[in-house]
This record gives structure tokens, C-alpha cells and sequence, in this order.
């Protein structure tokens, strides 16, 4: 029974894990662990991030009135559209941006004059920064 591998001590079939070879489970088990810990971190960032860059994100809640005519006064509202953060406005269609005359800017309200485009439907832009967010809030221009 000495010579017999399964009950043999010596033999490649025993290492520190039962039924494993060379102990090629510890290193497995290794990578496993390193592998979540990474899926794991990057989770946490995904999560963490967009709460500490977003917390003083400009954003416009309203749009007043919904249409207007070209030169027409229109009011946003929201939060963080101060001029430390919100830089130039726009109206934006699906190749331009066209830049919006702001008559008055405060951390809750800006007031803009709709700038000359053609008639038709645009979307906010802001500028924050060196970035133009182009927001899902939309204006029609009335011809």
C-alpha cells in the first residue's frame, strides 16, 4: 500500500490543497482575488465619482417661455449657473452651436437673448469650463 500514489505522501497528487497538482490552485486563487479586488475598486470609483465632480455641476431645470422668436428675452433656472461656472450659453442643433447674449446671470437664474438662427428646434448648451455640455433641454425657435 506504500507504493500505491493515492496513498502515497510523496506523490505530485498531494500539495497543500487535496486533488490539486503543484499547488497551480493557490496561484488561480491568487489572480481570483486580485481580480475582484480590481472589479471591486472600480466599482467604487464609478460610484464615488460622478457624486464628487456632479455635487456643483451647473444644471437648468426650466426653460421659460418654451419658445420664442430671435432677440425674445428667455429665463433659465436651476442651480450652479453662476459665472464661476457657467461660462457662455448656447442654442445647439445637431452641427452648431450658436452663442446666446446673456443679459443677466445669477447661481439660480440666467437671462439670455435668443441669438439669430433659423427657426426650428435646439437644444441648451452650456460652456463649463472649456467643455460645451449640450443639456437634454429644449427651446423653439419660432420664425
Amino acid at each position: 500500500m506504500a507504493n500505491n500514489p493515492t496513498h502515497d505522501p510523496g506523490s505530485l497528487r498531494f500539495g497543500r490543497f487535496s486533488g490539486v497538482e503543484n499547488g497551480t490552485a493557490f496561484f488561480g486563487r491568487r489572480r481570483t482575488i486580485h481580480k475582484i479586488g480590481v472589479i471591486a475598486g472600480l466599482l467604487l470609483l464609478l460610484c464615488v465619482s460622478p457624486r464628487a465632480v456632479g455635487q456643483n455641476s451647473p444644471k437648468i431645470t426650466a426653460v421659460a417661455p418654451a419658445a420664442g422668436k430671435v432677440n425674445d428675452s428667455i429665463t433659465l433656472t436651476g442651480e450652479n449657473l453662476g459665472k464661476d461656472s457657467v461660462s457662455a450659453v448656447f442654442l445647439s442643433d445637431d452641427k452648431d452651436d450658436f452663442k446666446a447674449t446673456l443679459v443677466e446671470q445669477g447661481s439660480a437664474k440666467i437671462i439670455l437673448k435668443v441669438p439669430q438662427v433659423k427657426s426650428g428646434g435646439y437644444n441648451i448648451s452650456i460652456q463649463e469650463g472649456d467643455k460645451i455640455l449640450i443639456l437634454p433641454v429644449h427651446f423653439t425657435v419660432q420664425g
